[in-house]
């Protein structure tokens, strides 16, 4: 008998075994199927717009400029990156960070102190690409202030994390909202600091250099050559959080977001791990932001609002916490809604109705029918982690096993009566 329950154990430790494998065989395959698609969408979008759009026909060009213009596509692939920088704090970790603008506005000004004539004090050009009439100030190649950007985002996630990393929940989160409140304010205020002028105020700092790799310019003319940079940066973001999530770090911070205490008895080290993830959501906001201010050529303090956290953290939370392919979609459709769908679709609505209502002001107020529809119906999000479709539909498969349990033992008691 003591046999025999050793090698039923040794066959269910197998299948168990076999059952992993399997698992993350499946998710193997489904992370080449996504990468393959992202590439290819990247790359059609890359050559239709360079090679088919400048000679085709002008209704075909005005529809895709209106509706799928590489202004909006380079904007989507930004969001792509800072999305799935905030979805590792968020979606990985399990902290709740309501201020992730800072970072995007750490970032896009150091874009406009290291590649523009904004500091005319000095002159420095390292691979840069000055605009016309302002030889002088800081001009460095964008690879070199991309890096920069992710470095010192990154630090000022160290900073404003270490003292509040130690809160939880709702007190994380309104910590993070202060920070979120207290940097671009200092942006917009930041025009006469001890009578040294940081930031320009209101007015912004513009225009910033235009990109320039190997001799080529991606000026206002050179948009696909942009949004292939912008679409590398996100796929690079998105080989990152797939690699971090199954490494060791990532599994600390699965295990941090799924029980603190345990993870701590575990011998997880809490404050380090924390910190590992904010400084890494940190360095993709900030490459982001480098990002955006050349897609458009200026930073400026009014765009860095709290409207803009909300915005990515409802992209997170939709497309799907913790899932790296739900938050790409996520901030996919949030992206181009924002930027392009409200507008169409107003017109659309406006010429058949011969009304006159201004899709784009009630954003917020559609964000937020979505996020109350989606709470209701798929809290998950569109494309769900494992884990977290779990948990979230823990009584359904309760039910399901209670079922399965009922049945077996009903057939057990039909066995035993014959």
């Amino acid at each position: 008998m003591a046999k025999g329950l050793k090698v039923r154990k040794s066959k269910e430790k197998k299948a168990i075994s076999a059952s992993g494998e399997s698992l993350a065989q499946q998710s193997s395959i489904q992370n080449r199927k996504w990468s393959r698609g992202f590439l290819i969408v990247v790359a059609s979008i890359y050559i239709i717009n360079k090679f088919y759009i400048p000679v085709a026909p002008v209704q075909v060009k005005t529809a895709f400029n209106t509706w799928l213009s590489l202004t909006s596509m380079g904007e989507i692939m930004v969001f792509i990156l800072m999305a799935l920088g905030l979805n590792i704090v968020v979606g990985y970790a399990g902290l709740l960070d309501l201020g992730y603008v800072a970072f995007w506005a750490l970032g896009g000004y150091v874009a406009g102190w290291l590649m523009s004539g904004f500091f005319d004090q000095v002159t420095v050009h390292v691979g840069g690409n000055p605009a016309k009439g302002l030889p002088n100030g800081i001009h460095l190649n964008v690879f070199i202030v991309l890096i920069a950007g992710g470095i010192f985002t990154a630090i000022w996630g160290v900073i404003i994390g270490a003292p509040t990393l130690r809160l939880k929940s709702d007190y994380l989160a309104l910590v993070t909202l202060g920070f979120g409140e207290i940097i671009p304010q200092f942006m917009v205020n930041g025009e006469n600091i001890g009578g040294f002028n940081m930031t320009n105020g209101s007015k912004g700092i513009n225009p910033v250099d235009n990109i320039k790799f190997f001799g080529f310019e991606f000026g206002p003319f050179a948009l696909a050559d942009k949004f292939l940079l912008y679409s590398a940066l996100a796929g690079m973001m998105i080989f990152l959080s797939l690699r971090l999530r199954d490494g060791r770090l990532g599994r600390a911070w699965l295990a941090i977001r799924e029980d603190e205490l345990a993870a701590s008895m575990m011998g997880v080290p809490l404050m380090r791990t924390k910190l590992a993830s904010y400084a890494v959501g940190a360095t993709a906001g900030g490459v982001g932001g480098v990002a955006f201010a050349t897609l458009i050529g200026g930073v400026y303090a009014e765009r860095f609002n709290f409207a803009i956290s909300i915005i990515i953290l409802s992209m997170v939370v939709l497309g799907g916490m913790g899932n790296v392919w739900g938050v790409m979609v996520g901030a996919t459709l949030l992206a181009w809604i924002n930027n392009t769908g409200l507008v169409q679709i107003g017109k659309i609505f406006n010429a058949a109705t011969g009304m006159n209502v201004d899709f784009p002001s009630f954003n917020f107020l559609i964000f937020g029918v979505l996020l109350v529809l989606m709470m209701l119906f798929r809290r998950e999000g569109f494309i769900p982690e494992a884990r977290v479709r779990l948990i979230m539909h823990e009584e359904e498969f309760a039910d399901v096993s209670n079922v399965t349990d009922d049945i077996k033992l009903e057939g057990h008691h039909h066995h035993e009566s014959h």
